[in-house]
């Protein structure tokens, strides 16, 4: 049985829900006051159905249901005279009909917001009605404010924002980098149905709190977008005060020192008072207002300076000992030894370069003549030695003094065509195309002293690379047996030669 219940009270619930659809009506309508409001209501799909009369019915947010408007097509148009909107409220169509009964309502105020019902009576399903929720807008006057505070330690109100008459509430929030705290938002509900919001800042103010941002933000649904008050927060303390200038080098006779009092307060200090500890103010100091001026530096000024402030929250002071030095210190000559090092810093470096240029362009050269048999980038030798070094005896020994190796001239010019023969002596010979004669053999010899030092020495250099392998192969005389020292003729110049070399 509540089984069958249960079903029946569904299936009623779903008829009446399928009826009530018929009803055909906005389900919000939005005004402002002072507007004119229109509630339209349509039977739609009646069939066989017969509508016998339809009535509008107030439901407001805080009251009872009455009755504004109701038709009936014998009996005519009603308006009760208890209804909160009567006298401004009538059928769109005069007269009215049962298939179009909508209504407006002229000059529509904040209370006139609620749900308003159209009501049909009708025959056989009883009674189907549809609901229109009117809301009314009022656009908020909003306001905010900075609250002039005074420095401490205990949480005050330092700004206000306010939204007053608005429906529905405003939302307000604040911006600032401030360290403090908004309040919970106040809501105040009007006589004429509009709600009033309001919302504080509170924070212990400091007097570097003093100027810096703050910014209430209000929102709402009558405004496209929020409204936003920037303020600066009013802090009042009393003077701050520091004495600068004076760096503990004032000497006697030192020129143009100065002391300065800076101050801060607000309000801004009005009165600024220079003094000594001892009373009496030095002759060569001249007071300028926040600035304490001297003149020229002496034992007076070996005293005391205090320097005192006043606004109207109070006053504030600070002092600074002057100690006068016998003379100037010396002036220290840092800059200079550093800018010296950097120089010499800098010279060793170039030095140091140009040294590795060098041995670097000598190896590279040494490293040529190794293995070229002369000197990287050279056209030519400037000595040629066909024969052996000048020092080189039989056997690889030294000749003691006895030059038995011919040293030819570097500008003597070879054939392209040489070739190697051996001589019947034993010796081996350069055959060539041009031959020298004796007159050439004999200017080879013409040669001063330090000259011959030179080639002796460009040879033993040229031995050493012969012995470890630096240098390409010696073409030069090969000793065959000991017969050498018969083939060598003295000449008249001390000289030494060889009978049978041929000398190119």
């Amino acid at each position: 049985m509540n089984m069958s219940r249960m079903l029946g009270a569904l299936l009623l619930l779903i008829l009446q829900g399928s009826l009530a659809q018929r009803v055909r009506v906005e389900p919000e309508v939005v005004s402002y006051p002072g507007q004119t409001v229109t509630l339209r209501c349509q039977f739609q799909d009646r069939g066989d159905t017969q509508l016998t009369q339809v009535s509008w019915i107030l439901e407001p947010i805080d009251g009872e249901r009455t009755n504004i408007a109701v038709f009936h097509p014998q009996f005519g148009i009603n308006y009760p005279t208890k209804s909160p909107v009567v006298g401004r409220v009538g059928f769109v169509l005069n007269p009215p009909t049962l298939d179009n009964p909508s209504i407006q309502i002229k000059d529509v105020k904040m209370t006139d917001e609620g749900r308003y019902i159209c009501e049909y009576a009708t025959y056989p399903s009883g009674n189907e009605q549809g609901v229109s929720s009117l809301i009314m807008l009022a656009k908020p006057k909003n306001i905010a404010s900075t609250v002039t505070v005074t420095a401490g330690k205990t949480p005050v109100i330092a700004a206000r924002c306010e939204s007053s008459n608005g429906r529905p509430a405003a939302t307000i929030s604040w911006s600032t980098t401030l360290n403090g705290n908004a309040t919970t938002p106040q809501t105040t509900n009007n006589p004429d149905n509009t709600v009033t919001v309001q919302s504080q800042y509170m924070l212990a103010p400091q007097p570097a709190d003093n100027g810096k941002d703050i910014t209430c933000i209000v929102s709402h649904r009558t405004m496209p977008q929020p409204e936003t008050f920037a303020m600066k927060l009013v802090v009042e303390y009393p003077p701050q005060v520091q004495i600068v200038g004076y760096d503990n080098n004032w000497y006697r006779d030192r020129t143009n020192a100065f002391l300065t009092c800076q101050h801060d307060g607000n309000p801004i200090p009005t009165t600024v008072t220079w003094k000594t500890l001892s009373g009496l103010m030095p002759e060569t100091v001249q007071v300028q207002d926040n600035r304490l001026a001297v003149q020229k530096v002496d034992d007076t000024v070996n005293t005391t300076f205090i320097c005192e402030v006043r606004n109207s929250l109070g006053s504030a002071k600070d002092q600074v000992t002057i100690i006068v030095r016998e003379q100037a210190p010396p002036i220290s000559n840092a800059g200079v030894i550093a800018g010296v090092i950097f120089a010499c810093i800098l010279v060793l470096l170039l030095i140091g370069g140009l040294i590795f240029f060098l041995v670097n362009h000598k190896r590279q050269q040494q490293q040529g003549y190794r293995g070229t048999g002369k000197p990287a980038g050279a056209p030519y030798d400037s000595i040629t030695r066909l024969f052996g070094s000048s020092k080189s005896g039989k056997n690889g020994t030294g000749n003691n003094g006895n030059n038995n190796t011919p040293i030819y001239r570097g500008d003597v010019g070879l054939s392209e065509k040489t070739n190697q023969g051996i001589h019947p002596g034993g010796m081996a010979l350069l055959e060539t195309t041009h031959t020298h004669t004796a007159e050439d053999i004999l200017l080879s010899s013409e040669m001063d002293e330090a000259e011959r030092k030179k080639f002796d020495e460009l040879e033993e250099e040229d031995e050493r690379y012969d012995h470890f392998g630096g240098g390409g192969p010696i073409l030069q005389l090969r000793q065959h047996d000991d017969d050498l020292d018969d083939d060598m003729e003295s000449q008249k110049d001390g000289s030494v030669i060889s009978r049978t070399a041929v000398y190119v």
